[in-house]
């Protein structure tokens, strides 16, 4: 198949896939300013908390059976042997998920401690019924991305994000529940649509379990274990440092930056609903190696473009969407977030290759480098700098995990990528957005920067010949 062809049709799910995101991110943008007038900076920074220990939890439940679910799932031949791989997959996730829940409410109180919630294990139960809804709806949210039926995923998306406002709202700004209002809200909605899905696909459902295929399912997932484990690392025992050394309170303005550079991840989640269906589904290698190269560099010139957008009208968006002054200093981490969110989008498209190969061992070996260096930098500068040296060293475990993944797949599945191009449209991204916050510049000349972008990159030879012609006929100014 054509490149074109190949891009347009990962452009479309992506698009697709990304409209529940999408409504997602507005939507839990316009509702900041409810949860920091109802929150205080310590009562989000616990919610941030528990997210944080359930998102380690269902790594840990799941086996990496999740992961392995895409590529057995493409690598039967036959419909019968698809229904083995969905059924054994649906049914360990929901005999691993159900055991999470049952110890989080036995061991409620214990945990509740241990995580420095205070005496709160209202907040803990909230949170293990919230894992088992999460982990159950994603494993069969999966079946239509591997039948790559995005229309259909993203209906159950927005559903399940209208549902889960409505509830949020209704418990944290009628009922004052508070920290466990935000999180009972969260899970409602995915309750409602889990149980219409489980209803839809009741057919394909039966009771079938694969011990087999279920071993080899997990020599493929179980190595991705602990790279998962270090992703999440990465990704949210930053707060736990923040916390021990600055308090739940810094912990809720960290959040409040993440929630705002979190726009930057809507484009990865959709990106990577979209991914690991459409990459394993290329037979050939060739036409895969081609693909993989153009779809890194566009999707890495487009985050840096959105990054560039949040950091340099970051101190404008944080006081537009926080209604405490408190929250205010968020800001100062919004670029290095968005851009480290750039940098792990381009993550997910390198880590493919290993997957294609079949050879996950030693992915964890990156991740494990890469989440070392982020606890090495929290301990060295999270005392003295708070949140904003969290945001240093998030974005720096992200640089060291995109260069390793790179040295690795390379070595397993060499791709030509285009380095020169992607440097080029990161630097630029990153150069204008100092401009912009070092400069002190004031609103209009930060927009005009952003909007300047693609035109620099230009200056720079960074479009190829078609890419121009292509251009040209988009956009008159060009021609």
């Amino acid at each position: 198949m054509r490149l074109g062809a190949e891009l347009r049709r990962l452009g479309k799910h992506s698009a697709i896939y990304g409209l529940g995101g999408l409504v997602s991110r507005i939507l839990a943008t316009l509702l900041l300013p409810l949860y920091t007038h109802y929150l205080p900076t310590d009562a989000y920074g616990r919610v941030e908390t528990i997210t944080a220990a359930t998102a380690v939890l269902a790594i840990l439940l799941q086996m990496g059976i999740s992961s392995a679910f895409f590529r057995f799932y493409f690598d039967a031949q036959e419909d019968r042997g698809k229904l083995t791989v969905v059924r054994t997959s649906f049914w360990f996730t929901m005999g691993m998920s159900t055991l999470g829940l049952v110890l989080g409410l036995v061991f409620a109180s214990q945990v509740s401690h241990l995580l420095a919630l205070g005496d709160d294990p209202q907040l803990v139960r909230a949170g293990a019924v919230g894992l088992w809804a999460q982990t159950n709806y994603n494993q069969l949210t999966a079946l239509f991305r591997v039948e790559q039926r995005s229309v259909q995923y993203a209906i159950a998306s927005v559903v399940n994000v209208l549902l889960t406002v409505v509830a949020m709202v209704v418990f944290v700004a009628v009922f004052h529940w508070g920290s466990v209002g935000l999180i009972v809200g969260n899970f409602m909605g995915t309750l409602v649509v889990y149980a219409a899905l489980v209803a839809y696909r009741s057919e394909q459902l039966g009771l079938e379990f694969d011990r087999t295929l279920f071993r080899r399912m997990q020599h493929f997932g179980l190595p991705l274990v602990p790279s998962a484990l270090a992703l999440w690392a990465i990704n949210f025992i930053d707060r736990a440092f923040v916390g021990w050394y600055k308090g739940q309170g810094e912990v809720g303005v960290y959040s409040a930056a993440v929630k705002v550079a979190g726009v930057i991840t809507f484009v990865m989640v959709a990106f990577r609903t979209a991914w690991p269906a459409f990459a394993y589904s290329i037979d050939d290698d060739r036409d895969a190696k081609r693909t993989y190269s153009y779809v890194l560099t566009y999707l890495m010139t487009f985050a840096a473009w959105i990054s560039l957008a949040l950091g340099a009208l970051a101190p404008w968006i944080v006081a537009l969407l926080t209604s405490r002054p408190g929250y205010l200093r968020a800001e100062k981490g919004v670029a290095l977030l968005a851009f480290a969110g750039a940098v792990y989008a381009g993550y997910t498209v390198l880590a493919i290759g290993s997957g294609r190969a079949r050879k996950t061992q030693f992915n964890w070996v990156v991740t494990g480098v890469g989440a070392a260096a982020n606890i090495a930098l929290n301990f060295w500068l999270i005392p003295e700098y708070g949140m904003v040296g969290a945001s240093i060293s998030t974005a720096a475990a992200y640089v060291v995990l995109f260069i390793g993944m790179a040295l690795y797949a390379n070595r397993v599945y060499p791709v030509a990528y285009q380095w020169r191009r992607i440097l080029t449209s990161v630097g630029v991204a990153i150069g204008l957005t100092v401009a912009a916050r070092v400069g002190g510049l004031t609103l209009a000349p930060s927009a005009l920067l952003v909007l300047a972008y693609p035109f620099v990159l230009a200056l720079l030879g960074f479009y190829l010949p078609a890419e121009r012609k292509r251009l040209r006929r988009l956009v008159p100014i060009l021609r």
